[in-house]
């Protein structure tokens, strides 16, 4: 028996970041092999689309949180 789409969702908050990308690699490696049947892929797919959301708002989040205090201010961080 597979769990409720809800129970997965409930899973996600209290993954990682670390957890949930190295989660989100292991499935597209697992999709690109071929070798999943057909329910099992869309499964995977709807899994791996929950951790890729997970870890763009994690990464948004630390970007916004993210500044540098440059001559007394508050600045966004650049990259560059």
């Amino acid at each position: 028996m597979t769990a409720k789409p809800e129970a997965a969702d409930a899973e996600l908050p209290a993954l990682r970041y670390e957890d949930a990308l190295a989660e989100l690699e292991q499935l597209v490696q697992t999709m690109e092999s071929g070798q999943l049947p057909l329910d099992r892929l869309l499964e995977s797919y709807k899994r791996g689309a929950d951790l890729l959301n997970l870890c763009r708002s994690r990464l948004q989040a630390v970007e916004e949180q993210v500044k540098v205090l440059e001559d007394g201010q508050l600045k966004p961080w650049t990259t560059a």
